[in-house]
């Protein structure tokens, strides 16, 4: 029997902010053909070797490599992140740039916010907590640094949070729900 969650993820508005997804082609890409026929990418590539590719829908910047491979950010899901890489390639071939295969997608973080309703304890935590990393006179957040799954959490006193480092949503979600439990526990969370 599995233990119950100590509270229900939905009253914690974790709200996902940004995903990167990579992604790969396994081919060669000619950048300088992709910028004759596309009015809305950038490409200077005496600064950066990549050709970044805005999406309006949905609101994402991929950026491609002549080597085949791509990196989008900006995505709100993981949904999200493989429709607008999908969305990239489908517009590249539809223009006419050779695109052989379809692109392997791979999360490589993502970022969410959450609010755990209370006030935190940061300066206890600190004490109490492993892997935690607080120095208020430079960064008012607590940085946890949580095992498993592997995530990096900044807590703030206010009871907000934000979650880096997740592959997965339910990364996200079990991250979350961990920490409330930790500080719960320790009794380092109050009510407002």
């Amino acid at each position: 029997m599995t233990e119950e969650p100590i509270v229900n993820p939905e009253d914690l508005d974790i709200n996902v902010v940004n995903v990167v997804a990579s992604a790969s082609l396994d081919q060669k890409i000619d950048l300088l053909a992709i910028l004759k026929v596309f009015r809305n990418v950038e490409y200077r590539p005496k600064q950066f070797p990549g050709l970044v590719f805005r999406l309006k829908r949905p609101k994402t910047a991929t950026l491609i490599f002549g080597s085949g491979k791509m990196v989008c950010t900006g995505a709100k899901s993981e949904k999200m992140a493989r429709r607008a890489v999908n969305k990239v390639v489908r517009e590249l071939k539809n223009n006419g740039i050779i695109i052989l295969g379809k692109p392997t997608i791979t999360i490589q973080n993502m970022v969410a916010s959450a609010n755990l309703h209370g006030s935190i304890d940061l300066e206890t935590a600190a004490d109490i907590l492993d892997n935690v990393m607080y120095e208020p006179e430079q960064f008012p957040g607590l940085i946890y640094r949580m095992k498993d799954p592997k995530t990096v959490l900044l807590l703030f006193a206010s009871g907000k949070l934000v979650c880096t480092g997740a592959k997965s949503e339910e990364m996200v979600y079990e991250s979350i729900v961990k920490i409330y439990g930790v500080l719960d526990d320790y009794d380092l969370l109050f009510q407002d």
